[in-house]
């Protein structure tokens, strides 16, 4: 995990780049450690006497709920904090705002817009930062994705993925997460919604020591023949509601998951999606809803590897 600037004993969780292969085994581990106990009634209360602050630019279910029943899980508390509601509203810078905030809390939490707001959060702050999703990134949901993978397929090196349509914040952060962890990764995407083209390098760069292949392709056909993992995301993220018809019709009907897409994967092959999904759109309702669909227990899984990444940014193991 990145460890910031502002103290040598800090570490923020901003993108997946800031994890080691040893980093994401041992959050792993960790997180299913915690999820056995949690199902057999054994919690323990490994963050009492935290305070996780929470800003959300953005709206939410699964962050924001994940994020205070984890804290509530391990003895801790959460507090939301809208950016409407506090003085960021009004124009208080977002540095003085992390060095208020770090007053008063044991680890913050930002769901922003531009990613470099939770870099600016993460220099000035003296506490751990995570970044819930920004327009580049989102390491908590691929943590969850790499969880429920591993759950599913017994391993993580050696699968193959594939990505079909937006090349955005959750396609960089996997690409990432997945070379770090030897799954080769191609992802099909529409000419000029790739992913970020230095992730891409990086990701290449991570693939050479794992293993991992990665690669980008306009062909959704190329990128599910014979993946164990088919993955998609909405073709229309938020704030970007007014290119809705212009999306609709570069990614419809090409880089929709549908049950021919699945027919190419894997007879074993996975489906995974970060949700919120809209059915007939980036997938159909037989797929999302069908016998090879993880989206539940991917989900659920967020709170997990939360949990795991919030004990250890605040040195709880």
């Amino acid at each position: 995990m990145k460890t910031s600037k502002t103290s040598s004993s800090k570490r923020d969780l901003l993108s997946m780049q800031d994890l080691s292969s040893q980093d994401i085994d041992r959050i792993m581990s960790l997180a299913t450690k915690l999820k056995k106990e949690h199902k057999a009634g054994r919690g323990r209360p490994l963050l009492r006497g935290k305070t996780l602050g929470m800003i959300f630019q953005k709206p939410s279910t699964r962050t924001r709920v994940s994020f205070e029943v984890g804290m509530y899980q391990m003895g801790g508390d959460a507090v939301y904090l809208s950016a409407t509601d506090i003085q960021l509203a009004r124009g208080e810078t977002i540095e003085d705002t992390a060095k208020t905030l770090s007053g008063y809390l044991d680890c913050l939490m930002a769901r922003v817009y531009d990613h470099t707001d939770v870099q600016k959060l993460a220099t000035y702050a003296r506490i751990p930062v995570i970044n819930g999703l920004s327009d580049a990134f989102h390491p908590c949901q691929i943590l969850a994705d790499l969880l429920t993978i591993k759950e599913h397929k017994k391993k993580l090196k050696g699968l193959k993925l594939a990505w079909l349509g937006d090349g955005d914040n959750v396609c960089n952060d996997l690409l990432l997460g997945c070379a770090k962890t030897g799954i080769s990764m191609t992802a099909a995407c529409p000419k000029g919604y790739e992913p970020l083209e230095q992730v891409v390098r990086l990701a290449r760069a991570e693939g050479q020591k794992t293993g991992a292949q990665v690669a980008v392709t306009e062909d959704p056909v190329v990128a599910a023949k014979d993946a164990d993992v088919v993955v998609t995301d909405t073709f229309i993220s938020i704030g970007k509601e007014g290119e809705r018809a212009t999306r609709e019709s570069v990614f419809m009907p090409k880089y929709q998951v549908n049950s021919e897409i699945m027919k190419l994967a894997r007879r074993d092959a996975i489906f995974m999606h970060c949700l919120p999904a809209k059915r007939g759109q980036e997938v159909t309702a037989d797929v999302m809803d069908g016998p090879q669909s993880v989206v539940w227990g991917e989900a659920e899984n967020r709170l997990h590897a939360q949990k795991a990444v919030l004990c250890i940014l605040m040195k709880a193991v």
